[in-house]
């Protein structure tokens, strides 16, 4: 078996980059899975900062610090990686809108689809009365 050649590269992301995963890998319409594959992190990855997020250990480094910087000062210079993050995150979550929109629709087919089938039945069941009335 060959050994690596040079140093492992590991990636380290922002607690914003972390915040931001765990709150879109929370909504009820999205799998962990999802999210982590779209950030190309593996689940374990990410269930650990769900952990994290949940007993306190992962805030933003602004308010672990107890400090809140204005907006113009915040968005000074944002790394390539971040905002190929961002866009990925914000495409997953117009994703999500998108299927909960088609699921709100499908519903509603559904229960249209019900109400014109009753329709029909009593179409005919009418139509089939005025033949019986019309005939005696």
């Amino acid at each position: 078996m060959a050994a690596p050649v040079g140093p492992k590269k590991v990636k380290r992301y922002s607690n914003e980059v972390k915040i931001q995963a765990v709150q879109l890998a929370n909504h009820p319409e999205i799998q962990t899975q999802d999210v982590a594959q779209a950030l190309d992190i593996h689940p374990f990855m990410l269930s650990k900062w769900k952990k994290d997020y949940r007993e306190g250990r992962l805030k933003p480094a602004a308010a672990a610090a107890g400090l809140s910087l204005p907006k113009v000062l915040q968005t000074a210079k944002a790394d390539p990686e971040k905002r190929a993050l961002k866009r990925r995150v914000k495409q997953l979550q117009e994703k999500v809108e998108a299927r909960a929109e088609a699921r709100k629709l499908e519903r509603k087919l559904a229960a249209l689809q019900l109400e014109h089938e009753l329709l029909k039945k009593v179409i005919r069941f009418n139509i089939e009365r005025r033949r019986r009335n019309s005939t005696s």
